[in-house]
């Protein structure tokens, strides 16, 4: 079985059919909590449980952290792209860890941003050391791969876009909700991973729910290509691209190439208008649930629940 922990901002827990029990550890951030594994099997066992509702749950995943994230990792979010899912490269881009925040915390949209959207995403939290040149296999992936979280992606696409640049525009502060629980995997539950369904509703309508299988690029083929440039440490957190759903939808593509004839301050301006009248995009006040589970329930990372501000 999975080893569900949540994190408060002073104390470790494992999550149990009976409630929650904090874990007895002196870890301080997700790597210490990672490496003191005994301690997090000790509470399977004994103490005294408390309703995990009771808890003022923060991120397990802590920072500062590298957060490393797949681009167009999902055939049906591809193809809304207008883009043939045989040829999407396996590519990556960075978010800064300032932008995790907790699961229920608010998403705090800055005020210059006009077009604010969501990708529900697998998040990966890295278990061991993987050096530039670490050769990952099918035998020590699950040695790579300690936990799944649930995450946001959430992207400003008027920064986005026009830029053609990710970092801006996915790292403002609580761009990054994670969790509710850091969930460590036991041996074999990795073979499960492409069972996952990701969801997420906005104000109770489902706006994205597919299977992992959909995913272009598994952990095996990420990490594998990861290994050739980036160090990565424990705790890191990878990020594994989004299915079909989110607010921003490719425009036809006889549509882009007309556009593709304007100047780009033209065609910039004609696609904002035009997404401006887009109702999905989240609006302030909207309540955003993203979870994460196989539909048979065994592995469950569990339901965020967060609420969009806009800042004045």
């Amino acid at each position: 079985m999975t080893l569900p922990v949540l994190r408060t901002a002073d104390a470790w827990w494992l999550q149990r059919a009976d409630g929650a029990v904090r874990i007895d550890t002196r870890a301080t951030t997700t790597a210490e909590l990672l490496a003191d594994r005994a301690s997090v099997e000790a509470a399977r066992e004994g103490g005294d449980p408390v309703p995990v509702a009771d808890l003022a749950l923060v991120s397990p995943v802590t920072a500062p952290c590298r957060v490393v994230a797949q681009m167009a990792n999902y055939a049906s979010h591809a193809q809304d792209a207008n883009m043939d899912p045989a040829r999407v490269p396996l590519a990556f881009f960075r978010k800064a860890s300032g932008s995790i925040s907790g699961p229920h915390d608010d998403i705090v949209r800055p005020a210059h941003v006009t077009l604010l959207d969501y990708e529900v995403e697998i998040g990966i939290v890295v278990g061991r050391a993987v050096p530039v040149g670490t050769e990952v296999t099918r035998e020590t992936l699950a040695d790579v791969v300690a936990a799944l979280v649930v995450t946001n992606d959430v992207s400003a696409r008027d920064q986005q876009l026009p830029k053609t640049q990710f970092y801006e525009s996915k790292s403002y502060r609580t761009f990054t909700p994670v969790g509710p629980a850091l969930v460590i995997l036991e041996e074999g539950e990795l073979d499960r991973f492409a069972d996952l369904r990701l969801r997420l509703w906005v104000d109770g309508e489902l706006r994205q729910d597919e299977l992992a299988a959909d995913m272009i690029y598994r952990p095996l083929e990420a990490f594998t290509a990861l290994a050739r440039f980036q160090d990565l440490a424990p705790g890191d957190l990878l990020l594994t691209g989004t299915p079909v759903g989110t607010a921003l939808s490719a425009p036809p593509p006889i549509v882009e190439k007309i556009g593709a004839l304007l100047p780009a301050h033209r065609k910039w301006e004609i696609f904002f208008r035009k997404q401006a009248k887009n109702p999905r995009y989240l609006q302030d006040g909207n309540v955003v649930e993203v979870g994460i589970a196989t539909d048979d329930g065994a592995i469950d990372l569990g339901v965020q629940r967060t609420t969009v501000r806009w800042s004045r």
